[in-house]
């Protein structure tokens, strides 16, 4: 098995902590992981994105030319994407920012208000954290509780203080889209 996602969004959505999160999930599952962020020289604002590629053998190369999963937060990323996904792929789309639909009809959409969900609840700064929750009970490529019981080690010492909204935050998308099943 081998999975390539990219995930993308404008810099500050918290796109290449998701990124992170995955890879460190799967690592910490055993499996081999590549992660290769990618973002203009804005520190906010400018387009970011991350490669994730998670297999059960050696990964050649980091690239995806044809991601099996792409995540877009905003309409940018999703014009920009769109035409690299692997025929069949799935597209998880942040509804509450974007407003653009895929023009390929052989890419399967998942709709995911996750500003909306962080708003009401956890606060809009975690909305990539919901959207990865929801990514995560979808593909499956890691378990939730990987995430969950390992986010002091993701975090860092640093910005250990917000492992509680960030579980919270994960939670949120993983029970949102287990309800939409």
């Amino acid at each position: 098995m081998l999975h390539k996602t990219i995930m993308s969004g404008i810099g500050g959505q918290g796109v290449l902590f998701s990124g992170l999160c995955l890879a460190w999930a799967a690592m910490l599952e055993d499996h081999y992981v590549t992660y290769l962020p990618a973002y203009g020289a804005e520190m906010r604002g400018g387009v970011t994105s991350c490669t994730i590629a998670i297999s059960d053998e050696e990964i050649a190369s980091p690239v995806a030319s044809s991601p099996d999963f792409l995540v877009v937060m905003d309409n940018e990323s999703l014009l920009r994407l769109q035409n690299q996904s692997a025929s069949g792929g799935e597209v998880f789309i942040n509804t509450s920012i974007v407003t653009d639909r895929p023009v390929r009809t052989d890419l399967e959409v998942v709709d995911i208000p996750v500003n909306d969900l962080a708003k009401t609840s956890v606060g809009e700064q975690y909305a990539n954290m919901v959207m990865l929750g929801a990514f995560v009970c979808r593909t499956r490529q890691v378990r939730l509780s990987t995430m969950i019981d390992h986010m002091d080690l993701i975090l860092g010492k640093s910005k250990a203080k917000f492992k509680d909204k960030n579980i919270q935050a994960l939670k949120i998308g993983y029970e949102y889209f287990q309800k939409e099943k």
